[in-house]
C-alpha cells in the first residue's frame, strides 16, 4: 500500500491521491515575526520539511508554500488589541517592517541551521493586501460577511446554517455560542463567534491600508485563505500547521474559502502536535521559554549544555509529528547520542570491506524503513531501522559477518538516501564555539599524544589517555587512527 496520511479533518488515515496525479500542493502555516524563533517554531518546519522531502522522494512535484505573518495578528489572537508587530515596533521605537525584517532573516537563518528546505514560495500577509480585500467583498458578496463602523466581520451563525462550521476541530456552534462570553455593547459584531476580516484602524495605528470600507488591516485568519488560493488554488492537497492553529485559526480558514470559493481549501489537514518542557506548557511568563539560538549556545538557566541543530532535529524526529514532545536536557543527551550512532555507523561503513558472500539481511530493515514512512510518516519507526542497519555495521566492523559488494553498494546508498535526503540530517557539524573549541582542544591533545608515542614516550601518552578518561572521553586506536567519544 502506498502513502497514508492522517487527516485531521476526517480522524483517520487515508491512502493519499493528489488533486493532481503527480503534483502536489502543501501549505504550511509559518510564524508571525515579532521574536526570536523558539522549539514551537522549530517543530513544524522540522515536520513539514520531511513531508516534502519525502514527497519528493517519491517523485511528486511539490509546490511548498509557507506564510509569514507580518500584520494583522493581535494580541491575544482575538480581534480586539494591538498588532503584535506594531507592539514589538513600538517597544523598540522601530518601523514594524524593520522588526519583520529583522526577526524574518533570524527565523531563516535558524532554519537554515535546522537544515530545513527553503518553501518554494514564502509569501508575506502585507504583500497580499489586495488579494484579502478582493477576498473579504467575495464573502460580503455571498452573504456570509457584514460591515460596521469601517469593520467587516464573518457571520459565523449565519454561515453555520448552511455549512458546518467546527467540522475541523469537531466543535458544535451551540457550545460555542454558550462558552463565549456575552457581547457587552461595546462590540460591533452581531455574535460573540463572529470574527474580523478587515478592521477599522485605530488613529494609533501604524500599520493600515485603504480600503472600500475603511484605512484598515486584514483579520489574522483572512491571509492564509487569500494567499493559498493565490499560489495553489481554489482547492489543494496538504494543509499543515501546529495544533494550536487548529481552533480557531483553521477552522475560520475554512469558513472563509467555502464562503469566497464555494469548495474547502484543503483535502488533507495535517498538524503536528505541541512540544512541552519538563511536563509544562512552554511560556515566557513560566521562564522556561527557549529560543533556537539559546539552545544552539546553551545560554538559559535551563540547559546543561549546547545542543547542535541537528540533535535538536533527531530529537524531533524520535517522536511521531502527532505526539506530544516532552524537552528536557536528559531528551536531548539520549538524541545527541543516537545521532551519533547513526552517524558513526556510516563512517564506520565506509570503511568496511566487501567479501565474496553476505551473511547480513539488509532489505527487510530498507522495507521496514520505507513501511513506516509510509504510515503518515512514522520517522520513529523508521529510525528504529536505521539503528538496526547500525548494528549490522558493527557486526560488520566486528567480522562477525560479511557482505558482498552488490549489497555493500545498496546499504551505502540506502543509508546516505534516508538519513541526509528524506530526514533531512547532516553528515557533521560543529555548530556553536564551545563544541568547535572542544574540537579544537582535542585535536592538539591527540597530536600531543601521538608525538608522545611516536618519541617512546608512552608513560605521558598513556597519561593523557587515562585523564581523558576520568573526566569522560575515551580515546580509541585502530589501524585507521586515534578517534575520541564522550563515554
Amino acid at each position: 500500500m502506498g502513502l497514508q496520511i492522517y487527516n485531521t479533518i476526517t480522524k483517520n488515515k487515508e491512502v493519499f491521491q493528489p488533486l493532481n496525479p503527480g503534483h502536489v500542493g502543501l501549505y504550511v502555516c509559518g510564524p508571525t515575526v515579532y521574536g526570536d524563533a523558539h522549539l514551537g517554531h522549530a517543530r513544524p518546519a522540522v515536520t513539514f520539511d520531511v513531508v516534502y522531502r519525502y514527497l519528493t522522494h517519491l517523485d511528486y512535484k511539490v509546490r511548498y508554500v509557507r506564510n509569514i505573518t507580518d500584520v494583522g495578528h493581535l494580541v491575544g489572537d482575538g480581534d480586539q488589541g494591538e498588532d503584535k508587530i506594531a507592539k514589538k515596533a513600538r517597544l523598540e521605537k522601530l518601523e514594524p517592517m524593520e522588526v519583520v525584517q529583522h526577526y524574518t532573516l533570524g527565523y531563516h537563518k535558524n532554519m537554515q541551521s535546522l537544515n530545513t528546505i527553503a518553501p518554494s514560495i514564502e509569501p508575506r500577509a502585507s504583500g497580499h493586501i489586495i488579494e484579502q480585500i478582493k477576498m473579504t467583498q467575495e464573502i460580503l458578496d455571498a452573504g456570509f460577511a457584514y460591515e460596521v463602523n469601517g469593520s467587516v466581520y464573518f457571520d459565523v451563525v449565519k454561515y453555520n446554517e448552511q455549512h458546518a462550521y467546527g467540522k475541523l476541530s469537531g466543535r458544535k456552534i451551540e457550545d460555542l455560542l454558550s462558552e463565549t462570553r456575552t457581547l457587552d455593547g461595546s462590540s460591533d459584531k452581531k455574535n460573540a463567534t463572529d470574527f474580523a476580516l478587515w478592521k477599522k484602524a485605530a488613529p494609533e495605528h501604524i500599520m493600515r491600508w485603504p480600503s472600500p470600507w475603511s484605512d484598515g488591516f486584514p483579520g489574522w485568519h483572512l491571509e492564509c485563505s487569500a494567499m493559498s488560493t493565490k499560489y495553489l488554488g481554489k482547492q489543494f492537497d496538504i494543509h499543515g500547521g501546529g495544533l494550536d492553529l487548529l481552533f480557531p485559526h483553521h477552522e475560520c480558514e475554512i469558513a472563509q474559502s467555502v464562503a469566497a470559493c464555494n469548495s474547502e481549501p484543503a483535502k488533507y489537514w495535517m498538524h503536528n502536535n505541541m512540544i512541552t518542557i519538563n511536563g509544562q506548557k512552554m511560556g515566557k511568563s513560566l521562564g522556561n521559554f527557549i529560543t533556537l539560538d539559546q539552545l544552539f549556545s546553551g545560554e538559559h538557566k535551563l540547559l546543561d549544555q549546547a545542543y547542535s541543530p541537528m540533535t535538536i532535529r533527531f530529537f524531533m524526529l524520535q517522536a511521531h509529528y502527532r505526539s506530544p514532545l516532552d524537552f528536557s536536557n536528559q531528551a536531548l543527551l539520549a538524541a545527541e547520542k543516537g545521532l551519533e550512532r547513526i552517524l558513526g555507523g556510516l563512517t564506520t561503513l565506509d570503511k568496511i570491506k566487501a567479501s565474496e558472500s553476505s551473511s547480513v539481511e539488509i532489505q527487510e530493515a530498507i522495507d521496514g524503513f520505507f513501511k513506516a514512512m509510509n504510515d503518515d510518516f512514522n520517522t520513529p519507526i523508521a529510525l528504529s531501522h536505521l539503528f538496526d542497519l547500525v548494528k549490522t555495521i558493527n557486526n560488520l566492523k566486528a567480522s562477525k559477518a560479511t557482505i558482498n559488494q552488490t549489497d555493500l553498494d545498496l546499504l551505502k546508498n540506502h543509508l546516505h538516501v534516508c538519513i541526509f535526503d528524506i530526514l533531512g540530517l547532516k553528515p557533521s557539524q560543529t555548530p556553536t564555539t564551545q563544541n568547535s573549541k572542544e574540537d579544537e582542544i582535542m585535536q592538539i591533545l591527540l597530536e600531543l599524544r601521538k608525538k608522545a608515542k611516536e618519541n617512546k614516550d608512552y608513560e605521558t601518552a598513556d597519561l593523557l589517555r587515562d585523564r581523558l578518561l576520568e573526566i569522560g572521553i575515551q580515546i580509541k586506536d585502530s589501524r585507521e587512527g586515534t578517534t575520541w567519544q564522550k563515554s
